[in-house]
């Protein structure tokens, strides 16, 4: 039997875990993700990389800014972003090649695959070093970012 201490945590354990998964409910937001899960990128290229326009691609990095998903720093008049917290990464990278799985199953007439995707995903969680579970990163934090209230 839990006590009222213990389900306090377990509410507060699932908010958080129900504001990533609202972070990442927006598509753009995903593409956006998808773009700097590799390197470091600045505002034109992630908005090159994802097709949208440099005002929808800016209030989503500031959002996932805010949110701590992504660090940035500027480099003379650019600003790059970076992926803050690579576990939203190896979240996406699992959640995208289950469903790209799923779609290369279906049969669709001239679709070519969702295979790149896959790879891209893949290659990205292979370069992510596991944070441990003490570590400042693995809550979220971190000293070397600072975010707006």
């Amino acid at each position: 039997m839990t006590g009222s201490g213990d389900d306090e945590e377990a509410r507060r354990l699932f908010e958080r875990v129900s504001r990533v998964f609202a972070l990442l409910g927006e598509p753009m937001r995903v593409q956006i993700l998808h773009a700097v899960c590799h390197e470091e990128r600045t505002v034109q290229q992630i908005v090159d990389a994802t097709g949208a326009s440099q005002t929808n691609v800016s209030r989503h990095l500031g959002l996932m800014w805010r949110a701590g998903a992504l660090e940035r720093r500027r480099d003379g008049a650019f600003v790059r972003y970076r992926v803050a917290d690579q576990t939203l990464v190896e979240l996406c990278r699992t959640v995208c090649v289950h469903m790209a799985a799923r779609m290369d199953a279906e049969p669709v007439v001239g679709r070519q695959g969702l295979g790149h995707l896959i790879d891209d995903w893949t290659l990205a969680s292979a370069s992510v070093s596991p944070v441990p579970a003490d570590s400042p990163g693995a809550s979220g934090g971190s000293a070397s970012r600072t975010r707006r209230p």
